[in-house]
């Protein structure tokens, strides 16, 4: 699937998860996704944990992560 194509599998409804990103048919936030990728699980250890998931929702989770970034640029607080 291609990043467009994967981008159609977020889902943002009000009446869905309080409005929040998550994959179609799923109820799972992208943002739940996208920590679990963060801190080291793979997608298959993701999909065990959402047995509703599929690969294509974690890539459409990591594809809308990467395409929020290039919408607007985040100054992160550094360590003092």
């Amino acid at each position: 699937m291609t990043a467009p194509e994967l981008l159609e599998l977020v889902s943002i409804e009000s009446s869905v998860c309080h409005g929040q990103p998550c994959i179609k048919g799923t109820r799972v936030l992208v943002t739940v996704i996208l920590d679990a990728l963060a801190a080291g699980l793979a997608p298959t250890e993701i999909i065990r944990h959402y047995p509703t998931l599929t690969e294509e929702g974690v890539r459409a989770a990591a594809a809308y992560g990467a395409w929020l970034a290039k919408q607007e640029i985040h100054v992160l607080p550094t360590g003092a």
